[in-house]
């Protein structure tokens, strides 16, 4: 199990990349037919890119929420990503071809994807009383300090000398940058 750093901590990630959601909602419980082997097919391909230095898959989580699954990735670059995606090589495709060929329009099963390019430092997050969660699980861990010490700061719109509550919760000065 992860260490939980119980210091306030930031994700520092120095070039750009990409944010992909990817995830299935199961509509027909019943239909094991349809949904149990697009259901699998997602571990199988993260086991996959688990094993590839050079697939460009940084870090992922899964959530499960009822009928929804989703896969949180991080990925180097959108040409890592679309690689992996047309590559015949690869796990994707043959899955892809399944659904297309089997599922299709029959609603048993429906998937879904959303693909985010983040350029450089124009992200920001902070974790505390965490063990290394999202993309900070993905990338390099630094304490929040300086700098990084405010959402402003860590986004490089300021110095991070704009600290809206200290540690009491007391408001210290009359900016107030909200997620700080």
């Amino acid at each position: 199990m992860p260490k939980i750093k119980t210091e306030r901590v930031t994700a520092q990630i120095e070039d750009d990349f990409v944010v992909f959601l990817i995830g299935i909602r199961i509509n027909a419980f019943w239909n094991l037919r349809k949904w149990v082997p697009v259901f699998f097919a997602m571990p199988k391909m993260l086991k996959e890119l688990s094993t590839r230095d050079d697939a460009g898959l940084l870090g992922f989580r899964t959530r499960w929420a009822g009928r929804h699954i989703e896969v949180i990735q991080y990925w180097r670059s959108f040409e890592t990503l679309h690689a992996y995606a047309r590559d015949r090589a690869s796990s994707h495709l043959p899955a892809w071809a399944d659904f297309n060929r089997t599922i299709a329009d029959n609603g048993a099963v429906g998937i879904w994807h959303e693909t985010y390019l983040v350029p450089a430092r124009q992200y920001e997050a902070v974790y505390r009383n965490m063990p290394p969660h999202g993309l900070a699980a993905a990338s390099n861990v630094v304490p929040a300090a300086r700098r990084l010490k405010t959402a402003s700061g860590r986004l490089g719109i300021n110095d991070g000398g704009d600290t809206p509550v200290d540690e009491t919760g007391s408001i210290t000065s009359s900016t107030s940058t909200a997620g700080d």
